[in-house]
Order: structure tokens, then C-alpha cells, then sequence
């Protein structure tokens, strides 16, 4: 249960004065944390946390005959005279000339009433203005004021005044008008932090922070490496890393399944292997296979750059939990890459005499239930599929080991689910081919170990990256025909060109007509929308050389394998991120053709996108572009994680944090070491603390334990 004294913080914004059912909508929509369920309502806490982006300096007041040139003022002048626009002309500005006596400053309100205009600035009367200078024919101006007050109503003005980042239909001013009200509801909270490392930086109390920030007293109070703002960033990673803590914690508690096999037929499938393992596949596989043997439970990472071999570090764990006597489990997230799995897989599963079956959304009906008694049985060793492994129906007769691959699809629920069907005690590896920077990591992976790819296996080509503008589009698709009269077979990847799979589709479908019109008869089109066996059979007809030319948009980006594939052209590349350019890069480079990625551009590019395709011409090592992606972008948009249940931080900013990160973990480790359940006076203070920032399963495991 959330302690009592954090009700107010977790009470409806709607009992706030101002907060109608329309604005409440619009608030839920833009402040709620991405977890939210539809249709939740604002929280005060939403405003509390939805921290400021910036602030503007109204202390400035200069005599009008020494305005700047630019910047926000403040001026105490009098009124001196209204210069209405002529009747019926809305086009011509309402203007007042206001003076001090050293100079004439001129107010600008467009479209605006007389009356209103009349009632603020009443002519012989002096007020107070503040607002951003201009200067039209030398005459110094100031277009709608942001605030025009008296001398007793300036008594009250914010000279710091926080700007905070804001949706559609949501004002700048109603906004801080209910902060204001949702900093009168804070409680005061206990300490969790160590007193001595909150000495040592020199940081407020968490109610303080939260003050402070929402009303700065200079505009640096704000900024990144300001004490309060640390302050929360570190309050939010704790909270996190107390968390995954708990979660591994709880994992690891009940005894794990002991899997260790003779090792005959690991020898087998590395025996019919085309090549070698590289080092780190090879130092990867001891890892899981300790961890198997010991007897708690393994819980593992995987991580490899595109095409570093995961999948086959993966099939030898598998087949030890085979040669152990119990079953294996492969998720994937999509049927296409399941498919792949079970294409790429099945040969050496067979050299070995092993029974892989696949197992998708799509099995349906008698096969369906043949393939689920042979499950049951036994019969089948490891299964191939998607979540469809997990539902209800399925039931396993021993499953030993689960596989889960590109798991930044899948949040920690999905982990804790996967769990339970192995009895509690089945090893868990997961596997990501999106590289992950080591702070990022920490924050999504902080509950397990981790083993990292970082050699491409022998035989990879160098993939030689160009980049070209838009209105090249002419010389692009013939370099593409003299490639194609040649055998090669090309990708062309149409953008993300919004929110909203029907406009990308629209996007991907006119480009396969315009494509499909220079190429007849061997251009093929696949997006997210298509049936299952209908994609199946465009992708068996490029893999097969039917097709030469497949359009496609990024349903493509992971796991599909055509090794006679050598051109990859990415359309509208500056819309894509980092990691996602080098994920759809790594669909060429995989046969022994020379390789080649043309990431085409619309001008004028902004200073961002242009970094961020000179990243991609300079380097393919994942890890290094996976740093500059999270430099660039942040971890919000990073693997897109509002979709893919990563925790979106409030507070913190791991492109600036990240030495906070580590100290959170350090914290959450020693706390949990000298007291486990939290019951010490600190201990208690952090329930609250994990309650505040919406960590409750945390909490629960703690009274499972």
C-alpha cells in the first residue's frame, strides 16, 4: 500500500482550481509517465515533476533611451498616448507610445480589442512592461508585452520566471498557474538519501529541489548541473536501480535449474558450422554455460552489435539445456524474425538430431495442436516463436532455458512473466543487436549480467556509407539499375514520416509505384500492415532472386537475413535515429558481394541530422554509434522507448547523468546488502521514495521475499 502522506501528491490535478475536464485530457495526454494505462487522469504529481525547460531574466530595467538591441526587458514608463488602427482595417496594428522621459517605447497588439487594450494601459497612468525588444524604423517596440502591470501588482511579478516545455492548446501561463497550486500540496517527505553523500554535493532536500526549480531565483538554478536539479536526477536513478535491484534479487532467490550438458551435441553444431567462433562468441558461451551449471538461476545479457552471431551463441545454450534434459525456448518479437530463426536454426538442429519447431500466431488449428502435444511431451526440444509462446495453452514439459531475442521490446513484467512459465527456476538469456551505451544499460539491464559480442564473425564485408541529397533521387535509381543488370539485390527503406502507420504506408506504397514503373515485375513491397504469409512469400521471393528490389519500411530493421543482398538505400535518413540507420545498415554487408548504404537526405539539414549521418560515414562499430545516439537524442527517443517499456526518466538525463547512474547503483546495492528488506529508518524512507516514483512491484517483491 503508498504510505498515507503521499495521497496529496497522487490525488486527481482536477481538484485544482482552473482544471476543467477538457484541460485535464490535455494535461494526462502530455505529463503522464509513459506506463500510464489510456485514459488516466492528471495526478499532481504530473505537474510536480514536469520540470522547467528554461527561464526568462526580467530583472533587466533600462531607461528607454538605453534599450538593447534584443533580449527580454522591463520598463516603468507612463502611458502617454493610443494610436488605434483607421476603422475596418484589422491588418494595421493598435499601438501606445509609453515614455520615461528619456525616450518613447511602442507597444504592439495585434488583432487585439480596444476595450481591453484601453482598460490596461489607461492613458496618464504609469505601468510596469516587460517583454522581448524589437526595432522597426529605429523606433524601439515591444509586440504583445508578456505582462503589463501597476506598481503594487509588479511587487508580486516573477523576475525568474521558469519556461516549461509545452503541448498544443496548453498556455505558458495556465501552465505555472496550477504548479503554483501543485507545490501548495507537497508534503514533507522523510530523507532517504545518505547524509553524508548528500553533504558532499552540497544538494537541498527532495521538497526543496522540487521548490526551488519551479521557482528559480537565478536563471542557472535550473540548468543542468544546478544542486536541486542533480538532486532529483539522482532521487529518480536510485529509485530505478533499487528497483531492478529487487527484481534480480527475487530471481535469483529460488534455486535455479542446474544445467550442464556432456558437451556432444554443442561439438556437433560447432562442427557444422561454415566458421569459427570469433573470441568473444567463444567467451560468451563459457559465461552462460557457468551460469547454467551454478545453482542459482542465470539471468544474462546478450549483447551484440548487428551480425556479430548472436543467434548462434544462443543455439549452443539451448542445446545444452537439450543435453541437460530439459527444453529450450527462442522468443522473438515478430513472426518475421521468428521465421528466420527457425530457417536459420533448423539445419544445424538436425546435423545435431535435435526437434526445433516453430511455434507463432499463425499455427493454427490440427497443426496447432500437434505441435503443442509435442511440446507437452517433450517430443519437441526447443521451440521457436513469438509471445504466442507464452499464452495459456502452451504448456512445456520441462523447460530449463528461455531465449528472449531484442529484448528492449519487452519491459521487466514481460521478464517476471516468462519466469513463472519455467516453474520459477528456468535460466533466462536475453539478446539485443541494438548496442546499448554502458549508462543506458545499467537502466534497463541493471538486474543482470551481461556478455557483449564485439567482433563481427569472419567473412563480414566492410559496408561502404555514402550520403546524398533528396534531389539526387535521378542519379540514385540509375546507379541502382546498372547494380541490379548486375545480379546484385537492393533494399530501399521509405521513413518514418509520422506518428501514424497509414501515412508511412502511404509513403512506402508510392515509392514501390514509382520503383515498380523503372523495374517491372522485380520490385517488391512489405510494411507492418501486411498478413503474415503474404509478407512470407515477398521475402521468400527476394531471398530467392525472384525479386531484386525490395521496398520496404522499417518492419525490415532487425533479424531479416538475405545474404546476397549488397545495397541498401535509406530515404529520408535525418528521420532516423542513430541506432535505427545502423540496424537497417546491417541488413547488407552479409554475403561476400561488396557492400554499399546510400542515406539520402532532405535539405536543408539541421545541425543534429548532420552529425548524425557523418557518424554513420565515419564508423559501423554499434557501440560507439549507440553513445552518440544517446548524446544526440537523449534516452527518451532512444529504441524508441515509449513504446518498448523502457523507463522514460523525468528528472534525470543519462546523455548528462550518467556518473549519477553509477553512484545509484553502488547506493542500491550496499543498502540492500546491510538491509534487505528496508526496515532500518533509511530503509523506510526509500519505500516511500520507490512508491513516489511509481516503483510499487518493487515494494510488493519486497513482502514476497
Amino acid at each position: 500500500m503508498r504510505p498515507t502522506l503521499l495521497n496529496p501528491l497522487f490525488a486527481g490535478a482536477a481538484s485544482l482550481k482552473g482544471i476543467g475536464s477538457k484541460l485535464d485530457k490535455l494535461l494526462a495526454a502530455f505529463l503522464r509517465p509513459a506506463h500510464a494505462a489510456p485514459g488516466e487522469t492528471t495526478r499532481v504529481i504530473d505537474l510536480l515533476f514536469h520540470l522547467p525547460s528554461g527561464a526568462v531574466d526580467r530583472r533587466f530595467r533600462p531607461r528607454i533611451a538605453m534599450l538593447p538591441t534584443s533580449g527580454v526587458v522591463t520598463v516603468e514608463a507612463r502611458v502617454m498616448r493610443h494610436r488605434p488602427p483607421p476603422p475596418g482595417n484589422r491588418r494595421v496594428p493598435y499601438r501606445v507610445e509609453v515614455s520615461d522621459g528619456t525616450g518613447v517605447l511602442t507597444l504592439v497588439f495585434f488583432h487585439s480589442y480596444a476595450d481591453s487594450i484601453r482598460r490596461q494601459l489607461p492613458e496618464g497612468e504609469t505601468r510596469f512592461v516587460s517583454g522581448t525588444i524589437d526595432w522597426f524604423n529605429d523606433e524601439a517596440q515591444i509586440a504583445h508585452p508578456d505582462y503589463i502591470v501597476s506598481a503594487e501588482e509588479f511587487q508580486s511579478l516573477p523576475l525568474i520566471e521558469p519556461v516549461y516545455p509545452l503541448t498544443e492548446g496548453l498556455s505558458g501561463k495556465i501552465l505555472v498557474k496550477t504548479i503554483r497550486q501543485a507545490l501548495e500540496k507537497l508534503p514533507e517527505l522523510p530523507e532517504w538519501q545518505d547524509a553524508a553523500f548528500r553533504q558532499r554535493n552540497a544538494w537541498p532536500g527532495f521538497c526543496e529541489a522540487l521548490r526551488s526549480l519551479h521557482n528559480p531565483a537565478e536563471p542557472a538554478a535550473i540548468g543542468p548541473a544546478a544542486p536541486a536539479r542533480r538532486r532529483l536526477a539522482y532521487d529518480e536513478l536510485l529509485a530505478n536501480q533499487l528497483a531492478l535491484s529487487l527484481v534480480r534479487i527475487s530471481m535469483k532467490r529460488a534455486a535455479g535449474r542446474q544445467l550442464s550438458g556432456t558437451g556432444s551435441l554443442r561439438a556437433r553444431i560447432i562442427g557444422a558450422l561454415p566458421y569459427s567462433l570469433t573470441t568473444s562468441q567463444a567467451e560468451a558461451v563459457e559465461d552462460i554455460l557457468r551460469d547454467m551449471a551454478a545453482d542459482h538461476r542465470m539471468i544474462r545479457l546478450l549483447q551484440g552489435d548487428v551480425g556479430a552471431g548472436k543467434t548462434v551463441v544462443a543455439l549452443l545454450a539451448l542445446v545444452t539445456a537439450v543435453e541437460g534434459g530439459a527444453q529450450g525456448a527462442l522468443m522473438a518479437p515478430t513472426e518475421i524474425l521468428a521465421r528466420q530463426h527457425q530457417a536459420t536454426l533448423a539445419g544445424l538442429c538436425e546435423a545435431a538430431g535435435i526437434r526445433a519447431e516453430l511455434l507463432t500466431g499463425r499455427e493454427k488449428g490440427k497443426l496447432r495442436q500437434e505441435i503443442l502435444a509435442r511440446v507437452a511431451s517433450g517430443e519437441t526440444q526447443i521451440v521457436i516463436g513469438t509471445h504466442a509462446l507464452f499464452q495459456d495453452d502452451v504448456a512445456f514439459h520441462d523447460l530449463g532455458l528461455v531465449v528472449i531475442d531484442e529484448q528492449h521490446r519487452f519491459g521487466v513484467h514481460q521478464r517476471l512473466q516468462l519466469q513463472a512459465k519455467a516453474g520459477g527456476a528456468g535460466n533466462l538469456l536475453v539478446m539485443t543487436a541494438t548496442p546499448i551505451p554502458r549508462t543506458l544499460a545499467l537502466t534497463v539491464y541493471g538486474d543482470m549480467d551481461v556478455s557483449r559480442l564485439t567482433e563481427k564473425p569472419a567473412g563480414r564485408q566492410p559496408i561502404d556509407t555514402r550520403v546524398m541529397p533528396m534531389s539526387r533521387l535521378d542519379e540514385v535509381v540509375a546507379g541502382l539499375d546498372r547494380a541490379l543488370a548486375q545480379g546484385s539485390r537492393a533494399y530501399w527503406v521509405c521513413p518514418l514520416v509520422a506518428e501514424s502507420e497509414a501515412v508511412d504506408l502511404a509513403a512506402a506504397e508510392d515509392r514501390f509505384e514509382a520503383l515498380q514503373a523503372q523495374f517491372k515485375g522485380r520490385v517488391g513491397l512489405v510494411h507492418g500492415r501486411m498478413k503474415g504469409p503474404e509478407k512470407d512469400k515477398v521475402m521468400a521471393a527476394f531471398k530467392d532472386g525472384t525479386l531484386s528490389l525490395l521496398v520496404a519500411t522499417t518492419v525490415i530493421e532487425v533479424g531479416v537475413d538475405v545474404p546476397e543482398a549488397t545495397a541498401m538505400v535509406i530515404e529520408n535518413a535525418e528521420r532516423f535515429g542513430l541506432a535505427q540507420l545502423h540496424q537497417l545498415r546491417g541488413r547488407v554487408g552479409r554475403g561476400h558481394g561488396k557492400s554499399s548504404c546510400l542515406l539520402l537526405y532532405d535539405e536543408p539539414l539541421g545541425e543534429t541530422a548532420k552529425a548524425r549521418l557523418s557518424i554513420m560515414r565515419e564508423t559501423e562499430d554499434g557501440f560507439r554509434i549507440a553513445e552518440e545516439d544517446l548524446r544526440l537524442r537523449g534516452a527518451g527517443e532512444m529504441l524508441g522507448a515509449r513504446q518498448s517499456g523502457l523507463p522514460l526518466f523525468r528528472m534525470a538525463d543519462l546523455a548528462t547523468d550518467g556518473d549519477l547512474l553509477a553512484a545509484a547503483r553502488d547506493d542500491a546495492q550496499l543498502i540492500l546488502g546491510r538491509d534487505p528488506k528496508l526496515i532500518s529508518p533509511r530503509g523506510e524512507a526509500l519505500r516511500v521514495l520507490l512508491y513516489l516514483f511509481e516503483r510499487d512491484e518493487a515494494v510488493r517483491l519486497l513482502a514476497a521475499g
